[in-house]
């Protein structure tokens, strides 16, 4: 697939019975990039996750990995995939050898050519010492460990992860990304993961936030912050939340938005200070708290949406995480 995308969505669309969990996705991941598919729960991440790995055909528009068509070439597409879902996967009772070893007899590899690449892959993820344990000995980072290795075993060109560090604690997050940093500079892979995750989504190349299965932005996570602004104000207010958000739009033209049901209120400027300055002359007594802070990618998901990230529900047929 030399020369050729990694990932390409044509209008990509696929509902489930009456409501529509993707709608008109269209994007295009070139090959050795990471790109998060970013999203609160219900926002058609994990559907995408499942279009993409082959577990379910779209119902509308086209998706190519490594060059083929999930619906129309599904073995290619297994061929050319790795994937690591957010269950486990693998055999507690059996030994991180011996899971490595049918891991590789799925995909056709044996003798040699399989014990060379389980060896090679357990020094690149620091386990060598442990591939006679059972996997139920190891920690949960380790565990995590032997996942990508065991979905990047057959050299696949396009690795796919459904929230790969969920429930781990953030020195075995912290191991889990070093890992496959580490394997990217010592081969080009593309890398497309799920994630509810803020710090995650920024160690990636690109984000793509989706929101109720629509595409709702798409850049590197730096460029997304700046679009907002140079600044985030939040206000906590005393009470009366909606019409303090509607005398600072009034006055300045602020779109002050409401960020929770606690009167917690949030807009973006250039200027946060001289803004704070003018809003606490104005209305200091009915205002609790007030500070302003860099955007985040939380922001950018208020900005393009109108809500904030984790005010989604959860709707059927997505997953929870």
């Amino acid at each position: 697939m030399d020369g050729e995308a990694a990932v390409v969505l044509d209008r990509l669309g696929r509902r489930y019975g009456e409501r529509t969990a993707l709608a008109d996705v269209t994007l295009t991941v070139p090959q050795g990039e990471i790109l998060a598919l970013l999203g609160p729960n219900g926002s058609g991440k994990t559907t995408l996750f499942r279009i993409l790995s082959t577990l379910m055909p779209p119902t509308e528009g086209r998706a190519r990995v490594a060059g083929f068509d999930v619906a129309r070439e599904p073995q290619e597409v297994r061929q050319r995939i790795g994937v690591v879902f957010q269950s486990a996967s693998l055999d507690k009772k059996l030994t991180v050898m011996e899971n490595l070893v049918h891991q590789g007899h799925l995909y056709g590899m044996s003798g040699k050519v399989l014990t060379d690449a389980i060896e090679a892959g357990l020094v690149r993820v620091g386990l060598s010492e442990r591939a006679r344990d059972r996997v139920e000995t190891l920690s949960g980072g380790m565990r995590r460990r032997v996942e990508i290795l065991k979905g990047l075993l057959h050299a696949p060109s396009v690795f796919l992860m459904d929230e790969p560090t969920a429930a781990l604690d953030p020195a075995a997050r912290r191991a889990v990304w070093e890992t496959l940093w580490e394997l990217r500079r010592q081969r080009p892979v593309t890398v497309l993961l799920t994630t509810h995750a803020m710090d995650e989504a920024e160690r990636c190349d690109r984000a793509a936030i989706l929101d109720e299965g629509r595409l709702a932005a798409l850049d590197v996570p730096s460029a997304l912050k700046r679009a907002v602004g140079a600044g985030v104000v939040k206000i906590q207010a005393l009470e009366g939340p909606a019409e303090l958000a509607r005398e600072i739009a009034a006055r300045w033209g602020f779109d002050c938005r409401p960020i929770g049901a606690d009167g917690a209120l949030q807009f973006a400027c250039d200027k946060a200070p001289e803004a704070i300055s003018k809003i606490l002359e104005a209305f200091g007594p009915a205002i609790r708290s007030i500070q302003a802070s860099e955007p985040t990618l939380e922001d950018v998901f208020l900005a393009r949406t109108g809500r904030a990230f984790w005010d989604q529900k959860v709707e059927k047929g997505e997953s929870r995480a």
